[in-house]
């Protein structure tokens, strides 16, 4: 057994997130967090919704309600559709907890004490219609690197460079387009070239990882530039410094509170569990394994910043120091970085309606089948379209048509002749070769899912179901009708195939696999399931909902013989066919 963190990324709290989002952050890492539990790991999986920041305020004044009530709302909302697709965290919480605060203001302070954040002047960005400060994300311009037509303030999607908005050519606002007035103000800053050294030497040991994420992690080494960690801002977390921290138009920047929220998580959980030091088997132990799931977009948070921050706390940059209270921290074993999913061969964009939000999705649509799709087909190591007409593809053809089918049918002989489970005779060699191929997929599929090659774990774990249907198929158990004993065995040997193939697809499709437990006879939890919880805040702010459970009393990661015996009883079809129709339902819905 080993300590495994799944550190997934912070849903932005300003609106309902959509399909895309799920499909980079939120399904890979319940799969893995799932299959490293049946396969005996003791895993930490933590996130909360990302609430600080300018967006949130805008998004807020356009609504009319204060930056908190705006992301009270969302949060609950985010809250609500993780629990709808069944993702397992052990707490999903907010980054507006005092808990929160707390561990942000004690990395601050640590890496200020060490040296690594310090006081500059410098030039910022307003808005000269609202007097407010702009960020860096909300200013557009061209690139004076590349020429790009479209880089943030903050960083160029075309070259990958890091940016200040007021190197930008020509540059606009991305609220109201107007073109931003800079003014000298004084902020902190993280001290990024003092970790070059330091985490050149880390990503050189690094092993395993996808080829373009390290390339790119690698690459920005060579121009890091001091980067803003303040920001002239009313919503945030404050700044823990003397003449500072009562200060209302000064806070934290929204980038460096929440990539902290992985271990303030992580600190919250302890403290909600009766150990409050027990999220140190994660942070501290040399053995222990974290994993960080996003989006490409937030790579360099995660490969660089964050690792800067954790370099730095505990005193390992350039200029030396100390580990602050938490002690040092461990850097991430891996992370994990999800391509584009887009809809209909366009970009994901709520403005212009082609989005389809989880919620409504789940109202009509089952978990599993969004689940199975970003598994077989989402953005693993690609850019990857999502179209109505390939999700009822997969989802007829293949969930149905293929593993359904098989359940159903291999049940359905078994409960209508037996009754029950029946007994295995003399088994042939056509028998011990598909229990040879069930059995032998744990490692194949296990090691797939452990590597982050979810597609192809899946596909192998599928290929197992084909070779069930076509042993069924060729088999023909319901043509022994006066060979009971053999057709018995026959469908024993599909039962135990059964089995095996729904505990191989049980961290892809957890829902199904909890009915198809139930359907062989299987009693007690085989998929266990987070639940919402609305708690207090454990310092005396504002109560909240979180997503926690306990994993505990999963099936494992193995085949387990079938009982002969078990009562069976008629199934119900796993998985709804869809109707072509839905095709042109959603597409008129996107206005395509």
């Amino acid at each position: 057994m080993s300590y495994v963190l799944a550190a997934v990324a912070w849903p932005y709290a300003n609106g309902p997130r959509h399909i895309g989002h799920v499909s980079g952050f939120g399904v890979p890492s319940d799969v893995f967090s799932r299959y490293m539990r049946m396969a005996g790991h003791d895993v930490l999986m933590v996130s909360g919704t990302d609430e600080h920041g300018t967006p949130i305020q805008v998004q807020a004044d356009k609504e009319g309600v204060t930056p908190r009530e705006l992301a009270d709302r969302y949060n609950r909302v985010i809250v609500e559709d993780l629990h709808g697709l069944g993702l397992a965290y052990d707490l999903f919480t907010r980054t507006t907890t005092r808990n929160h605060y707390a561990v942000v203001q004690e990395l601050f302070e640590g890496l200020h004490r060490n040296g690594y954040i310090v006081p500059k002047v410098t030039m910022g960005a307003i808005s000269p219609s609202t007097g407010r400060t702009l960020p860096d994300r909300y200013i557009e311009g061209t690139c004076p690197i590349c020429g790009y037509d479209g880089a943030r303030g903050d960083q160029c999607d075309n070259c990958g460079n890091q940016l200040d908005p007021v190197d930008l050519i020509n540059p606009r606002s991305k609220i109201n387009g107007e073109t931003p007035e800079f003014v000298e103000t004084e902020h902190f800053f993280l001290d990024l070239p003092a970790f070059a050294q330091a985490l050149g030497k880390w990503l050189d040991t690094r092993d395993g990882w996808r080829p373009n994420v390290l390339r790119f992690s690698k690459n920005l080494l060579d121009d890091l530039q001091p980067r803003a960690i303040t920001r002239d801002l009313e919503w945030g977390v404050p700044i823990p410094l003397d003449g500072w921290r009562d200060r209302s138009d000064k806070r934290i920047y929204v980038w460096f509170d929440a990539v902290i929220g992985y271990l303030s998580a992580s600190i919250e959980w302890a403290r909600r569990s009766g150990d409050p030091e027990a999220w140190q088997k994660w942070w501290r132990r040399e053995d222990a394994r974290g994993y960080y799931f996003m989006g490409k977009d937030n790579i360099v948070f995660h490969s660089v910043i964050w690792p800067a921050l954790l370099l730095g706390y505990s005193g390992e940059g350039d200029r030396g120091g100390e580990p602050g209270a938490f002690g040092t921290l461990n850097l991430p074993t891996e992370v994990v970085s999800s391509e584009f999913l887009t809809m209909e061969g366009r970009k994901f964009s709520s403005s212009r309606q082609v989005v389809i939000y989880v919620r409504d999705f789940l109202e009509r649509y089952d978990a599993d089948a969004l689940r199975y799709f970003i598994a077989v087909a989402g953005p693993e190591s690609q850019d990857t379209d999502f179209t109505w007409a390939e999700f009822l593809r997969r989802n007829n053809d293949e969930l149905v048509a293929g593993w359904g089918n098989l359940v159903n049918r291999s049940i359905s002989m078994a409960a209508k002749n037996f009754g029950a489970i029946p007994p295995a005779g003399e088994l042939t060699a056509e028998d011990r070769a598909l229990l040879d191929t069930a059995q032998k997929a744990f490692a194949t599929v296990g090691g797939l899912i452990e590597k982050h090659r979810q597609k192809q774990a899946i596909g192998e774990a599928m290929r197992v179901v084909a070779e069930a249907n076509k042993y069924l198929s060729e088999q023909a158990p319901w043509k022994m009708k006066e060979d009971l004993d053999r057709m018995g065995t026959v469908l024993h040997v599909a039962l135990q195939a059964v089995s095996d193939c729904n505990t191989l697809l049980t961290p892809f499709l957890p829902h199904s696999a909890q009915k198809v437990h139930e359907l062989l006879g299987g009693t007690g939890v085989h998929a266990p399931m987070p639940s919402i919880v609305d708690v207090e805040d454990l310092d005396g702010g504002p109560a909240y909902p979180i997503l926690t459970g306990d994993y505990t009393a999963g099936t494992r990661w193995e085949s387990v013989s079938l009982e002969s015996g078990r009562a069976l009883a008629p199934p119900k079809p796993v998985f709804r066919k869809l109707d072509p129709s839905i095709v042109d339902e959603e597409l008129a819905r996107l206005g395509a």
